[in-house]
């Protein structure tokens, strides 16, 4: 199924209000065609506020909202070329997996041939020829949300909204359709926007994350540049399972080789996965003591403590197995995997 026209979208200093409480702040962003945004954040940070005004299921308070070259801001949804796909399926639940798929086709008068042709293109697509004629309660949870998804193809829209649609799946059927959403947009290639406050699925499924905090955009890029390069102490803490560790700068210079940097103001962060386990006698290297292990097969997750500074720290490895030991001794498997930020702002420090 090819798309039929280009769509960027533009977020151009939105705002949102609910009575003197300002729910979202300022959210500008230029979303290119073809592009996979996934926007996340915890509960309460507007995400789907954002998205629902998007769609034009919300009015803004402030700012403008740009699909392709037409400002949309006070356009109806059907107006807006726009498919959304919910996390509750909303399928109808007399109609067959066809007609499900068919219905926005039919209200809209599209031919009979079109539409048996639309569908049938979607049920390859998605592997729902089999399940035409059943009813959404012959299906599974999966099998629901991918006849959503087609109900939402069909109709060959500039922009795909994705409100949270995994939320009610288990953690295996999550997993598959993860893979399943990518491959459609591999496929169909049309904007999508995804809203979520899984971090799993915003790294698996994003061009580019837009992390929202309260209403405001902490940090926008690709996944990787999160994880690598967090722009501030809530980035840090949020992405990455387990989260980030954060260190005193005094516990932090032990671990440097340079240790006339100006870090006495900073707050310092190291991922579990960047500290490795080191003999007693290992340079640069700092005692902890194990308070409890966690083994999930591949990995073992170890939550230490540093009595000196009454600091808790995780580390995560592959290849070290807890015997009797009471104390390990840990350094950084690399100085360069120490985040620096400023204990004011909690903003990114660069030395």
């Amino acid at each position: 199924m090819k798309r039929l026209y280009m769509a960027s979208v533009k977020l151009i200093n939105i705002a949102k209000y609910f009575n003197n409480n300002r729910i979202l702040n300022n959210i500008s962003v230029d979303i290119t065609d073809g592009e996979f945004i996934v926007i996340l954040g915890p509960s309460g940070c507007g995400k789907s506020t954002l998205l629902r005004i998007i769609a034009g299921l919300e009015n803004l308070s402030e700012g403008s909202v740009v699909i392709g070259d037409e400002n949309v801001s006070t356009l109806e949804p059907k107006d807006r070329k726009i498919a959304m796909v919910f996390q509750n399926y909303a399928l109808y639940p007399h109609m067959t997996v066809y007609n499900n798929i068919a219905y926005g086709l039919k209200l809209h008068k599209v031919q009979k041939s079109t539409i048996e042709k639309k569908v049938q293109q979607a049920a390859e697509l998605l592997q729902l020829k089999d399940l035409l004629n059943r009813k959404p309660n012959q299906l599974s949870g999966g099998q629901r949300q991918r006849v959503a998804m087609g109900r939402a193809i069909v109709r060959e829209p500039n922009v795909f909204l994705f409100d949270e649609p995994l939320s009610n799946l288990d953690a295996k059927l999550r997993t598959q359709m993860r893979f399943e959403i990518k491959n459609i947009h591999s496929n169909v290639k049309t904007t999508s926007i995804y809203v979520t406050h899984d971090q799993i699925e915003a790294m698996t499924l994003a061009d580019r994350i837009i992390l929202l905090n309260k209403g405001k955009i902490e940090q926008i890029g690709t996944p990787l540049d999160l994880y690598n390069s967090p722009s501030s102490i809530f980035v840090a803490g949020f992405i990455g399972n387990p989260p980030m560790n954060f260190i005193s700068s005094e516990f932090a210079k032990i671990f440097l080789k340079n240790s006339d940097l100006p870090i006495d103001n900073c707050i310092v962060g190291i991922r579990p996965e960047n500290l490795k386990i080191v003999k007693e006698d290992e340079p640069m290297s700092k005692k902890v003591a194990i308070k409890m292990t966690e083994c999930i097969g591949h990995e073992t997750l170890i939550y230490a403590l540093d009595e000196k500074s009454n600091q808790n720290i995780i580390i995560k490895t592959s290849n070290y197995q807890i015997k009797n030991e009471k104390y390990i001794n840990i350094k950084p498997v690399n100085e360069n995997n120490l985040h620096f930020f400023s204990h004011e702002t909690e903003q990114r420090i660069t030395f």
